[in-house]
């Protein structure tokens, strides 16, 4: 019998049909086997889990980092330190950057520079660009794992960066729907409605910009519901592997029920909008401001229910770093104030926290996690889940442990304007992480080089 690489013995083991007290042997970068407690062949490593469960890793499908642009928010090996410290694995990157990620230049210039520096396994996004077939079918030989785009105009002084991303006018929205449903790849959707932002912003240009409120007032939900109605009416003609990206509140939640069955469509939130309200927003200031912005209580239950009625079928991160400084220049000012909280390290310990309220169960918060994403994506079982032949990424947690946000715990290059979370405990803690076989974190140290996360394509599906 041939010698593992490692053994992780001891804990409770997720796989697809729940948990399961198994040893769970990794080689060659790969699950080799699952096996009875105290079977597994002899291993060059011996990973000892006891009292603790074993998910496969954590795959986040709505990331930023914008890099190699800007790098005083954070930069590849930062961020994905911080993911692997949250227990992250994979994790799929928006083509926000300078310049945007809409070209198969820009697509392959961030490829290498991602190579280079990531500590996890990574994937790209491509934005659409000059919506030509040539432009799209060069993207996909490059391997981007989606598209993304936004129904938004680009905001004032950063058209690089949403050049050929930003479709603010329905006719080019519903061109890219149709020139992307060929590819089979999934079309992400920021989706909020130019003429009603546009109205709306000016009418708050009057209301106090330090009041958190304003924020809500100048974004409000008809903006996001509106453009999502319209973007799933147009789907039904496009027939685009569609996704909505980051829910945030009740008639948003509203249209996607009615919608059901129309067209091959799903949806996602993000812990912002799962566990916090515009009361969080008011308290930590402009470090809590994100677009769409964080609305109310009675939008959170409606997100919860959705979630629980399988509405919505995916919790992100929408991970989005800033500088203390770009945040501490709009002290006072919502409206002006850059949007974007860094939530890499949050997600797995709230979700461990919402298993541990009772809430949810464990498969189901990781499904939304994990599972879930890797199947949309087509990287299942590669991705998102711990069987023979999987990839060997390996989130180990303490459902009894704790987790406290602050500074001095987080490790993102982002952690000082990551008031939205700071003083919170949860129950439920990230003990290692383990990609493709590589211990990249354990117990609050990094351990991952740079260099050692791989790229992800759909050509990595089994």
């Amino acid at each position: 019998m041939s010698v593992l690489e490692t053994v992780i013995t001891g804990g409770e083991v997720l796989l697809p049909d729940g948990l399961h007290p198994v040893d769970l042997g990794l080689s060659d970068g790969k699950v080799a086997d699952l096996y009875a407690r105290g079977t597994a062949p002899s291993a060059t490593e011996t990973v000892d889990a006891a009292g603790k469960t074993v998910l496969p890793g954590i795959v986040d499908i709505h990331f930023h980092v914008r890099a190699p642009a800007y790098p005083e928010r954070g930069t590849v090996q930062s961020e994905t330190r911080a993911a692997a410290a949250g227990g992250v694995t994979t994790l799929f990157e928006m083509p926000i950057s300078k310049p945007c990620c809409s070209t198969p230049e820009e697509l392959a210039r961030r490829r290498d520079h991602f190579s280079e520096n990531a500590v996890i396994d990574f994937a790209l996004y491509a934005a659409p660009g000059d919506l030509t077939e040539a432009s799209r079918d060069r993207m996909i030989e490059l391997g981007c794992i989606a598209w993304k785009i936004f129904t938004t105009p680009s905001p004032p002084g950063r058209g690089d960066e949403f050049e050929g991303l930003a479709f603010p006018d329905e006719a080019d929205q519903l061109r890219a729907l149709t020139l992307l449903a060929e590819t089979d790849l999934p079309v992400v959707v920021h989706a909020e409605s130019a003429q009603l932002l546009a109205h709306f912003e000016e009418a708050a240009k009057a209301l106090d910009p330090a009041d958190a409120a304003t924020h809500n007032k100048s974004r409000p939900a008809i903006c996001e519901s509106v453009a999502v109605a319209k973007l799933l009416t147009m789907n039904m003609t496009a027939q685009a592997k569609l996704h909505i990206a980051h829910v945030t509140n009740a008639q948003t939640v509203a249209v996607l029920r009615a919608f059901v069955g129309t067209s091959n469509f799903s949806a996602e939130t993000c812990p912002q909008y799962l566990f916090t309200t515009e009361e969080d927003v008011a308290k930590a200031g402009i470090y809590a401001k994100v677009n769409p912005p964080i609305r109310f209580q009675s939008d959170q239950d409606a997100l919860w229910q959705a979630i629980e009625d399988g509405v919505i079928t995916f919790i992100t991160t929408d991970h989005a770093p800033f500088a203390k400084a770009e945040k501490q220049t709009s002290e006072g000012d919502f409206r002006g104030a850059p949007p974007g909280v860094p939530g890499i390290e949050f997600i797995v310990p709230a979700m461990l926290d919402a298993v541990a309220a009772g809430r949810l169960n464990l498969k189901q918060a990781h499904d939304l996690v994990c599972a879930n994403g890797a199947k949309r994506y087509g990287l299942y079982p590669l991705k998102g889940a711990l069987l023979p032949g999987s990839s060997a990424d390996v989130t180990i947690v303490d459902l009894n442990g704790e987790t406290t946000f602050s500074p001095k715990t987080m490790h993102t290059h982002a952690r000082e304007v990551a008031h939205l979370f700071y003083g919170r405990t949860l129950r439920g803690k990230v003990v290692r992480t383990v990609v493709a076989g590589k211990t990249v974190f354990l117990d609050g140290e990094i351990l991952g080089p740079a260099g050692a996360g791989r790229y992800i394509t759909p050509a990595f599906a089994p």
